[in-house]
C-alpha cells in the first residue's frame, strides 16, 4: 500500500510501516532540519518535499510526485493545531495555520487516495477554522469535503491502549468509502513506565550532568535549586507538595512560592504509563517530566532529572537504539551526537505514536499482500 505523509515531522510515526507493507513514497515537511533527518531515518522514501503546504507550488509538487510514484492508497495528515480556535478563526481570517486542514483535504482529493488518516489533539474536531469568511468546525468542514459515499469515522483514542507506555490522547479521523475503515479495538493490557525504562541494566540511574556508556542515555545539567527540590520529592508527587523543599524564590530575605501548575516539578509514577511527552520534555519545571527515581538510604530520591533521550524513545514506543546511528565515539570514549538533543526532544514531543499509527493503518479493510500482522498488535520494548 502506497502512502503520502503530510506534516511528516521526521518520520517517527511511520517507523514500523515499511516492515508491514506500507510504503511511504512521498512525504512533505516544512522545516529543513526535519527533512534532513527524515531522509536519513527513511532512506527508502522516494521523495521528501521540503516546503510549506500553504504555498501552491508546494502542493503542486506533492501532487506531481504522487502521480510519479503512486497511485497513492493512503494519505496521512497530522497538521499542527496552533491557531485553531473559534476566536482565532473569527478574528484572524488570514492566519495560515487555520488553512492547513483545507490544503490537506485538497491534496487528498487531487491524488485520489482511497483512505485518509487525520491525527491531532483531542479537541481538534470541535475547533474552528476560517473558511469562506465563516468559522467552521473542522469535523464539519471535513465531512463537507468528502467525496460521494465517503465517511469519516472519528474517535478520541489513547496511545496507552496501543502498545505504548505513554498516556497520549489523540483525535483519530479515518476516512474511507462507506465508512468501511473503523478504529481498532483498544487493548486493556496497559504498559507501565516500569515496563519501558525500569530495568537499570538497560537504563542505569543518572543524576544531573552525568553520562553513561550508552548512546543517548545521559542527563543534562539542571538548575541546582530544581535538583534540590526534586531530591526531596517522592515518586508520583510534585515538589509543590513539599513542606520545606518547594519551588520558591527569595525576595527581600523571604521565601515566595513560585506560581505554577501542580503538574510542574513533578515525578512520574513507575506503575503507570508515562504522561504525555511534550516538546518541553527536557525541562524539570514543565509538565510531568521528572524521572520517578528510587528512594535512597538518606530519605532523598535518586534521579533528580528529566528522562534521557533514550528513555523518551522507549516511552514513545520506538526502539531504544533507533538513534544510535546518529552518534559516533570520540577519542576519549564520549559520544558525539550528530543532532542536537534539544532538536530530538522537540520532534519527539510532536510525534504520532508509531505503534498507535501502525495499529490504525493495520485496521484498513484492504491490506497489502505481505501484511501478516494482526491489528491487535503486540510489541516488545527491546
Amino acid at each position: 500500500m502506497k502512502v503520502l505523509s503530510l506534516f511528516a515531522n521526521v518520520g517517527f510515526g511511520e517507523f514500523y510501516f515499511k516492515d508491514h507493507g506500507f510504503d511511504v513514497v512521498v512525504a512533505n515537511e516544512m522545516l529543513e532540519d526535519r527533512v534532513k533527518f527524515y531522509k536519513e531515518l527513511h532512506p527508502n522514501t522516494s521523495k521528501v518535499i521540503c516546503g510549506d503546504i500553504c504555498k501552491s507550488s508546494t502542493r503542486e509538487s506533492i501532487v506531481d510526485e504522487c502521480k510519479k510514484y503512486g497511485p497513492i492508497d493512503l494519505v496521512i495528515a497530522t497538521p499542527p493545531c496552533q491557531g485553531m480556535s473559534i476566536a482565532n478563526a473569527l478574528k484572524k481570517s488570514d492566519d495560515i495555520r487555520n488553512r492547513l486542514i483545507v490544503y490537506a483535504m485538497d491534496i487528498f482529493e487531487q491524488v485520489g487516495a482511497k483512505y485518509m488518516l487525520i491525527e491531532n489533539v483531542p479537541g481538534m474536531i470541535n475547533t474552528y477554522i476560517n473558511h469562506d469568511s465563516k468559522a467552521v468546525r473542522i469535523i464539519d468542514f471535513i465531512n463537507e469535503r468528502l467525496p460521494n459515499n465517503y465517511k469519516c469515522n472519528t474517535k478520541v483514542l489513547n496511545g496507552k491502549h496501543f502498545g505504548t507506555a505513554q498516556s497520549r490522547s489523540r483525535s483519530i479521523c479515518l476516512i474511507s468509502p462507506n465508512g468501511e475503515w473503523e478504529h481498532p479495538y483498544p487493548s486493556d493490557d496497559i504498559l507501565r513506565l516500569k515496563d519501558a525504562i525500569g530495568d537499570q541494566n538497560i537504563f542505569p540511574s543518572l543524576e544531573s550532568g552525568e553520562t553513561s556508556n550508552i548512546p543517548w542515555h545521559f542527563a543534562g545539567k539542571h538548575n541546582a535549586n530544581h535538583i534540590n527540590w526534586m531530591k526531596h520529592t517522592p515518586e508520583g508527587e510534585t515538589a509543590f507538595g513539599n513542606s520545606v523543599h518547594y519551588p520558591h524564590v527569595i525576595e527581600e530575605g523571604e521565601k515566595r512560592v513560585i506560581r505554577g501548575f501542580k503538574t510542574a516539578y513533578k515525578r512520574m509514577s513507575w506503575n503507570e504509563p508515562a504522561p504525555t511527552v511534550t516538546m518541553m520534555n527536557g525541562s524539570i519545571s514543565s509538565q510531568n517530566n521528572v524521572h520517578p527515581g528510587h528512594k535512597l538510604s538518606d530519605g532523598t530520591q535518586s534521579d533528580a532529572r528529566v528522562l534521557s533521550v533514550r528513555e523518551v524513545l522507549s516511552v514513545c514506543g520506538l526502539p531504544m537504539d533507533c538513534l544510535d546511528k546518529f552518534c559516533s565515539i570520540n577519542p576519549d570514549g564520549t559520544f558525539k551526537y550528530h543532532y542536537s538533543p534539544n532538536f530530538i526532544r522537540k520532534v519527539l514531543g510532536e510525534l504520532f505514536l508509531p505503534k498507535m499509527a501502525l495499529s490504525m493503518v493495520m485496521s484498513i479493510p484492504y491490506q497489502p499482500s505481505d501484511a501478516s500482522i494482526d491489528p491487535q498488535l503486540e510489541f516488545d520494548f527491546v
